[in-house]
């Protein structure tokens, strides 16, 4: 993908902070909502083609009374992780309140499997919800990342004609845009190269525990969290 390209879509995922969040939050705040959102809507891309699969799989385990189903479900999905709950981001877009689009969201959330649940813990997304909920930017924040105008998963979206309307965004592609929108972030906090917000333990559990292929040793300098959590998540695949 071109470098414009990447440019464009770090610029879109940008500006989605300043049209939902401006008055909610203040700018050195955008990133708490926005960092896990873009991890948020990769990982459920990624997972969007074995989504029935891993219901499917869900459902005959507990019919066969299994306990342990994590190895069955992360081999349903493909992935290393997986999504239990009955929805993907698509699904919430419409909902007649703001109560019922928290409930389905933090249940969609709770879906994920505990290897996403340390690193949602470890972004404390969770705690953004009651104010996003309340200032009715819950839906509005779904809606921007579900925007026909970007695509953060692997595989490309087509247009009506078979023509490629969006290209799947690569490992190299996904990270680009990752460190480009910490790097921006850490500009608006004034904040140096080696002062990277992204969480140390979030990045050691996407290096060890997103990737289905050789593990990545996590390089132990704090200006390289950044780089290791991007190239964790964009080898979600």
């Amino acid at each position: 993908m071109e470098t414009t390209q990447l440019a464009w879509i770090a610029n879109f995922t940008w500006g989605i902070a300043d049209d939902v969040l401006r008055d909610l939050y203040v700018r050195g705040k955008y990133r708490d909502v926005i960092l896990p959102m873009v991890v948020l809507r990769r990982l459920d891309a990624v997972l969007e083609p074995t989504k029935q699969a891993v219901l499917d799989m869900q459902a005959s385990l507990d019919a066969a009374g299994v306990h342990d189903q994590r190895l069955a479900l992360r081999q349903a999905a493909g992935q290393a992780f997986y999504n239990t709950s009955k929805f993907t981001l698509r699904d919430l877009r419409a909902r007649a309140s703001q109560q019922q689009l928290k409930a389905d969201f933090e249940a969609y959330l709770d879906g994920f499997s505990p290897n996403v649940q340390d690193i949602l813990e470890n972004f404390e997304f969770r705690n953004q919800l009651p104010r996003l909920s309340k200032a009715d930017a819950l839906g509005t924040l779904i809606e921007k990342f579900l925007s026909p105008d970007i695509n953060l998963g692997p595989q490309p979206v087509f247009n009506g004609d078979g023509s490629v309307k969006q290209p799947g965004l690569d490992n190299h592609a996904m990270g680009t845009i990752f460190e480009e929108l910490v790097r921006r972030f850490n500009e608006e906090n004034n904040e140096e190269a080696g002062e990277h917000w992204t969480p140390r333990d979030a990045v050691r559990l996407m290096a060890r525990r997103c990737q289905l292929g050789a593990r990545r040793t996590l390089l132990p300098r704090d200006d390289a969290l950044s780089r290791s959590l991007s190239r964790a998540l964009s080898s979600c695949r």
